[in-house]
């Protein structure tokens, strides 16, 4: 089978970068004009859904992380859902149930009742206010872009994009997201509060008469495409071989592992960090204009990829240490170039 990134050709390598950027500003634009600044979580989010990925996003309540998903949900012509989690929500709530329904020869039978996990962008919202129990009910659909119920297997249809929002743990009323769940998540976003231009641009337009909406630019086809676009583009074997080496860094039993992650970390990330740290990287490549990732495209994301698939110990957790710094001291000490 012939490399499709090698049968392409320069100039159609050329018009593919230029029509990918051109659509992504468009979606950016239109988010543009309901979300005040977060420039970069919605590079992050719009990653997410380009790379066929899921995305966490973090922050205290109010900063705007529900509202930037409907947002996106609104430029796309796709199917939007949104669940509320909350502590006595049960896995059918999101997946769906077999109810008895009467048919018109008065016959009684089972019928799927689809649940609203059934649309392709899904806002799960405050996932970690549900119960460890309701919350491992998303993990097939994540994965493996399917349902399955009373031993029938239902698929989802394509693209399905799973935007989960969840308060600081040391919030009140808030369980701990299992760790195989946030494996599942490509990148991890952190919701930071806005400054002080930004809070005057969110006060003009949520106290005036002004009610801006985003409109839809951008179709589920166009999407599909998108994404076979970002799949196009090369790695080179030495850029590779630099996010494995930084993966591998994030495992204390690794000789390459700095001190920060032998003293701290617990597990490290398993291969989908390094899958999240290419596919981040080349989404990067082509809104800068290139049909290549570079080292420094993985040094980028490699926050984004990492965060929540490092698993602090007792020790970095009572030291108030963050998997942000683990990483952080991985890319100081991790070179572009192998040993």
């Amino acid at each position: 089978m012939t490399d499709p990134a090698a049968s392409t050709t320069s100039a159609e390598a050329e018009q593919l970068v230029a029509d990918f950027i051109r659509d992504v500003n468009r979606l950016k634009a239109e988010i543009a004009k309901v979300i005040v600044g977060h420039n970069a979580i919605v590079e992050g989010v719009l990653s997410c859904l380009l790379a066929a990925g899921h995305g966490l996003l973090e922050g205290v309540p109010g900063l705007g992380k529900t509202m930037l998903v409907r947002t996106l949900a609104q430029s796309l012509d796709l199917a939007f859902s949104r669940i509320q989690f909350t502590p006595d929500l049960m896995p059918a709530d999101i997946l769906g149930t077999n109810v008895l329904v009467e048919d018109p020869s008065g016959g009684k039978r089972f019928e799927f009742q689809r649940g609203p996990v059934f649309a392709h962008i899904l806002l799960a919202d405050e996932i970690n206010r549900a119960t460890p129990k309701t919350q491992s009910a998303m993990l097939e659909a994540m994965q493996e872009k399917s349902v399955t119920v009373s031993k029938t297997t239902y698929h989802l249809e394509p693209p399905f994009l799973v935007l989960a929002t969840q308060n600081p743990l040391e919030m009140e009323g808030t369980y701990p997201l299992p760790e195989a769940q946030l494996d599942r998540f490509l990148f991890k976003l952190k919701v930071e509060f806005p400054g002080r231009d930004e809070m005057h641009t969110i006060l003009e337009r949520t106290t005036s008469r002004d009610d801006p909406a985003a409109e839809s630019v951008v179709g589920r086809e166009r999407v599909l495409q998108m994404r076979d676009v970002v799949r196009q583009v090369p790695v080179a074997r030495k850029v590779q071989d630099y996010a494995i080496r930084i993966l591998q860094a994030t495992h204390p039993e690794h000789p390459a592992a700095p001190e920060m992650s032998r003293k701290f970390v617990r597990y490290g990330s398993s291969p989908r960090g390094a899958q999240a740290m290419l596919l981040g990287a080349k989404i990067l490549a082509l809104l800068d204009n290139r049909f290549a990732a570079s080292c420094d495209d993985i040094r980028r994301v490699v926050h984004s990829a990492l965060r929540h698939r490092v698993i602090l110990n007792f020790e970095g957790e009572a030291e108030g240490i963050t998997t942000d710094n683990v990483v952080t001291e991985i890319l100081d000490k991790v070179p572009e170039e192998a040993a």
